[in-house]
């Protein structure tokens, strides 16, 4: 295809193809490859010089695209269920807290109910979560011994607050010893 040229009508069996192709690149929940999709047939109605004689093509377009999700959904090659807590998991590990896990899920378009329950983790996951982004920060048991003070200390809770942690968890994150902290750490990369 030249440069001059305009890629082929969407139809379902294109949909159905750069589906595929996105889904073995990316994880992807339901509705994030339904806007994939429509974004696909927007940038092709864009390119198309008469708007009234595309509008057809890009009806069915549209149309196509809830079936081809649907399909693959059956196949099992997308499921939101799958996405969310692999999704979770990672974020644990890079320091996430059980809110803000909540919150990414949801904007990726995940259930409300499903991201709840994939983000669930008990409260030890989550002090070694807050671990992981305290190392991260080098704060409590990672800051130099000269900035121990109450007002560096309350910073440090503030940021872990905003983080999503809840208050107890951030303190003991804060009063772990730095051996104890790299165990968890360690532990919660298994």
């Amino acid at each position: 295809m030249s440069r001059d040229s305009t890629p082929p009508a969407p139809d379902a069996g294109g949909l159905y193809q750069a589906a595929l192709n996105h889904l073995a690149r990316y994880a992807a929940t339901e509705a994030g490859l339904r806007k994939v999709l429509m974004r696909r047939i927007d940038c092709w109605a864009r390119l198309q010089p008469d708007a009234d004689a595309a509008a057809p093509v890009i009806q069915s377009a549209r149309l196509a695209v809830d079936a081809v999700v649907k399909r693959l959904a059956e196949a099992g090659a997308v499921s939101d269920t799958g996405f969310a807590e692999s999704r979770a998991r990672g974020l644990v590990r890079a320091g996430q807290s059980k809110r803000a896990i909540q919150m990414r899920l949801v904007a990726k378009g995940v259930a409300p109910e499903l991201a709840r329950t994939a983000s669930e983790t008990d409260p030890e996951t989550e002090l070694s979560a807050a671990l992981v982004l305290v190392r991260k920060r080098r704060i409590g048991p990672y800051r130099a011994a000269e900035d121990a003070d109450p007002v560096m200390r309350m910073k440090e809770l503030a940021l872990l607050a905003r983080a999503g942690f809840p208050r107890d968890i951030a303190e003991r994150a804060l009063d772990t010893d730095r051996d104890e902290a790299e165990n968890r750490i360690l532990e919660l990369r298994r």
